[in-house]
């Protein structure tokens, strides 16, 4: 790997969050981080009292009924008594416990970590607090059970469900919310109030590295800071530091990562919603609790980031481009509703920073009603539009939507995508992106590189240089970018980029009434392009030089001749740890060329 991509790379990161991250490391080699000097004590019941919420309620969250979740899809029956909090099912490995402190356990070695930790961001305690609040004993009385046999099991700060500040900040959000929803928020049990400090001493001493991370780690780390920082207030003579230094933070995050367009740092539909909700969920706990409003820069920043969510959700299915990393994070389940399904948090963000009902009734409103939040104006729904500051040309008519992502990296790129091509008809998604399936198994890393994309891949390369697990080298950037515009046969929109080595791909779209055509135009310096079209998972046929399936056709014509694709199977990845086949079109082409694919309705 050639130095100086590795110099030009981490300058792009940033020396201020390079020193952080660092200093961070040292420290925990060294001992001496405040961190590993915490002392806490073991939190008792109870937590919560029986439901003190009066009035109409909206239909409980009943998905925890019958079983555990792991990342919205794999599920075991629901114990009888409360589960192994260190079992990882998507690893066969030992899994650590509790009797090392958190900072002795490697990151890396015994599995996706993040499947231990799946339970552990107490899902379940939000869903029976619905549960509770309908007048439900049974779920109040597993409530308090399972959450004293989290404490005496995870005691502070051994084992590796402390390994990280957001999922302890997960916990906090999801505590508090419990709280709220049975209508304790204001008068919390002293087990809740033990619960809460002991989670918000382990955040604030690591909040410095979550500000390094550039990502939601620091959004979700000041929420909880803020939250459960007002909600201990009278209650610890720390509180109100903490909640400042939350409020501090969620300023300068939203100031920072947040472009002015709405687009967010990670580049990541999942990431983004998990963003938002910390944000929304901070905005109407502020209103609930009578604080000061937060300034006009961070409203104005989160309204465009729900609309650029808005923009990118199908309203039939709620379902969006799984575009960007996807790790199975969602916080907030006040509904039953699938992992995949983004219109609950889109309904909340959008009454809280836009005054607007994106959707109309339905289970998605569910959590204005569980936080007192008043329904919104209602408003029309998205146009197409350019998100630049971000890379996204979100292209729309009353029937179909399309994403054409390019390279606008301000923050390091978790994925090498420039001018994947996302596709949905009526809720079908069409052309997809593989997304993610793991941070840690074998071959995992393909799923973020060019190939798992529906782009060009020249060489068989990627387009960027992996540099590690969450880093790529010699970042992309965009030219000839064209906004979305009304093309007269359509709305269209384009951009192109050069890579490092020389190769040159140049893409267009534009969406009419009946069909979706792209012209890609390949040039520069390369010996073989392919351009792969990742499908729904369909029975495909090949039908001369034409795919078909049912009303669905496509054709690629190379320079103005047809070519037939071929068809093969390749891997998909709706939620994390999961994948599946799907069928995938692709062609070859060995010198510069222009490609025009149509797809027609």
């Amino acid at each position: 790997m050639n130095r100086l991509t590795k110099l030009r790379s981490y300058g792009a990161l940033g020396p201020a969050n390079i020193a952080r991250v660092a200093a961070y490391r040292l420290g925990l080699k060294s001992g001496w981080h405040p961190v590993q000097r915490l002392k806490g004590t073991v939190a008792s019941p109870p937590f919560f009292r029986g439901s003190e919420r009066r009035g109409d309620l909206p239909a409980p969250n009943t998905a925890w009924d019958e079983g555990l979740w792991w990342f919205g899809w794999h599920q075991h029956p629901l114990p009888s008594d409360p589960p192994d909090w260190f079992a990882n099912p998507f690893s066969d490995a030992q899994q650590p416990g509790a009797s090392q402190n958190w900072w002795q356990i490697p990151d890396f070695g015994t599995g996706d970590i993040k499947g231990l930790w799946e339970l552990s961001r107490f899902d379940w305690v939000v869903a029976w607090a619905t549960k509770a609040a309908a007048g439900d004993t049974t779920a109040g009385a597993r409530l308090n059970l399972w959450l004293t046999d989290w404490a005496q099991r995870n005691p502070p700060y051994k084992g590796p469900n402390w390994k990280c500040g957001q999922e302890a900040s997960i916990r906090v959000m999801h505590l508090v919310a419990a709280a709220w929803v049975l209508g304790q928020a204001e008068a919390p049990e002293p087990g809740l109030i033990a619960l809460l400090r002991t989670h918000l001493q382990r955040i604030v001493p690591t909040m410095s590295y979550a500000i390094g991370q550039q990502n939601n780690h620091g959004t979700s780390e000041a929420a909880a800071l803020f939250i459960g920082g007002t909600a201990l207030a009278g209650h610890d003579p720390r509180a109100e530091a903490w909640a400042q230094k939350g409020r501090r933070w969620l300023e300068e995050r939203a100031a920072t990562l947040i472009e002015p367009d709405g687009s967010f740092s990670q580049y990541s539909v999942t990431y983004h919603r998990v963003m938002l909700d910390s944000y929304a969920l901070a905005e109407a706990w502020r209103r609930q609790r009578g604080l000061p409003e937060f300034s006009s820069r961070l409203h104005e920043r989160l309204a465009a980031a729900t609309d650029w969510l808005w923009a990118l959700t199908d309203k039939d299915t709620g379902d969006a481009p799984n575009i960007g990393a996807n790790d199975g994070a969602r916080l907030l389940q006040l509904t039953g509703s699938d992992y995949r399904d983004f219109r609950p948090s889109v309904q909340l963000a959008a009454v809280l920073f836009r005054g607007a009902d994106a959707f109309g009734p339905g289970p998605w409103t569910a959590p204005l009603h569980w936080l007192g939040v008043t329904a919104g104006r209602a408003c029309p729904a998205p146009q197409s539009t350019s998100f630049d500051r971000g890379g996204y040309h979100v292209v729309r008519n009353d029937q179909a939507l399309a994403v054409l992502r390019y390279p606008r990296f301000r923050f390091r790129p978790g994925q090498a995508d420039a001018l994947h091509l996302d596709l949905w008809h009526h809720g079908v998604n069409l052309l997809r992106d593989a997304g993610t399936y793991s941070y840690n198994a074998d071959g995992a890393e393909w799923f973020s590189g060019t190939a798992a994309h529906n782009t060009i891949e020249f060489d068989g390369r990627d387009q960027m240089p992996r540099l590690g697990r969450f880093l790529f080298g010699d970042w992309l950037k965009a030219d000839t970018v064209a906004p979305v515009d009304d093309k007269g046969m359509g709305i269209g929109a384009a951009a192109g980029y050069t890579d490092a080595r020389g190769a040159r791909h140049h893409r267009e779209v534009i969406l009419t009434a009946d069909a979706l055509i792209c012209r890609d135009t390949i040039s520069g310096d390369f010996d073989e392009a392919c351009l792969r079209w990742r499908l729904a998972p369909r029975a495909w046929r090949l039908d001369g030089t034409t795919l078909r399936n049912g009303d669905y056709a496509i054709t690629i014509d190379i320079d103005g001749a047809p070519l037939p694709p071929t068809l093969t199977t390749t891997w998909d990845s709706r939620y994390y740890q999961q994948k599946t086949e799907i069928p995938q079109a692709s062609v070859i082409v060995n010198r510069p060329a222009t490609l025009i694919t149509k797809v027609t309705f």
